[in-house]
């Protein structure tokens, strides 16, 4: 004879549909001071969490930065022409790219790879609509090769295709867990801001951005929430909309 039992279930909403992931190259680094570009064990780690949250629903769009392989030099000290060097840094960007988008797809996460920096053997060419589409069917969409152009930060992608793609939030991943009153690593005394203006950001001249990133999220009304990566289940905690590192609206 069956019988009916009571079930209480969870229903967890996540607080933001679709979310632009800016990840520093730096960050891939993990815990390494020399040898291999990246850490393994820390690009697994992103793409359990990024799983963790498109398994929800959300929409993930990722734009992803270099300095772990190449970051633009001072022409006056390397002699490389600061373009020339910064298209350098833009093929490193699709490196680091192109090793997230195998980890996601390793652990079942469907993806895609847009350069904008045509290479058709290993990425897609950057084309908005396209990259809007991937994300509406709940593919992941890498933004590699930052803005195609020289003299721009992967801050300034990550902030013009955030636009671009219509996300409710850019989420700045470092290894630091919010914004500080000042350096943590240099003074204990520091302490961490849970929310900031965009005025407060350029009052206290806080470095949240390059400038034209930073402007580019003020005139377009786009949320910054900067947090620790690194530390697994961070990125769930800030798409449930748990006080996680500090949001800058």
């Amino acid at each position: 004879m069956g019988y009916l039992q009571n079930l209480s279930f969870t229903i967890m909403i996540p607080k933001y549909k679709r979310i632009l992931l800016k990840l520093s190259g730096k960050a891939l680094l993990g815990n390494r001071k020399t040898g291999d570009p990246f850490d393994p064990k820390i690009i697994e780690q992103y793409a359990q969490d990024i799983k963790q949250v498109t398994d929800l629903g959300v929409q993930v769009a990722i734009v992803i930065g270099g300095g772990n392989i190449y970051r633009g030099m001072n022409e006056a000290e390397s002699g490389i022409e600061r373009a020339h060097g910064d298209y350098m840094g833009m093929l490193a960007t699709v490196i680091n790219a192109m090793a997230i988008q195998a980890m996601l797809e390793k652990i079942g996460v469907f993806s895609r790879l847009q350069s904008a920096i045509n290479m058709e053997q290993v990425a897609e060419p950057y084309i908005r609509r396209k990259a809007l589409r991937h994300l509406e069917k709940g593919r992941v969409v890498i933004f590699g090769g930052g803005t195609g152009n020289p003299y721009f930060t992967t801050d300034t992608a990550g902030s013009l295709r955030a636009i671009e793609m219509k996300a409710d939030v850019i989420l700045k991943g470092t290894r630091v867990d919010g914004i500080y009153t000042a350096d943590p690593e240099k003074d204990p005394t520091a302490t961490r801001y849970e929310r900031l203006s965009f005025d407060d950001c350029i009052a206290q001249n806080l470095k949240v951005m390059d400038m034209t990133a930073f402007t580019l999220c003020q005139e377009n009304k786009l949320p910054i929430i900067v947090f620790d990566v690194n530390k697994q289940g961070n990125l769930l905690q800030v798409i449930q909309g748990m006080n996680v590192g500090t949001l800058v609206s």
